[in-house]
């Protein structure tokens, strides 16, 4: 598993808050939304030369913790 804490980040000025990847002004929300789309991995690193590997597991690793946070918060 990708430890996201050293990948995703989040700065206030940038992107409204949200969290990106490694400063970038590339989102998590990006990255889920191209994943979503039919975009395989090889495609989104193709169009972001960027981006890696790594990066896009981080992104849903991110994703995945905080679902699993709100998950146990509501129950």
């Amino acid at each position: 598993m990708v430890d996201y804490k050293k990948i995703i980040t989040i700065e206030p000025g940038k992107r409204g808050g949200k969290p990106c990847i490694r400063g970038m002004r590339i989102t998590v929300g990006d990255v889920l939304g191209w994943l979503a789309a039919g975009m395989t991995i090889q495609d989104i690193l193709s169009d972001f030369d960027e981006l890696t590997e790594t990066d896009i597991y981080a992104a849903l690793s991110y994703a995945a913790d905080k679902e699993n946070k709100i998950y146990r918060i509501a129950i």
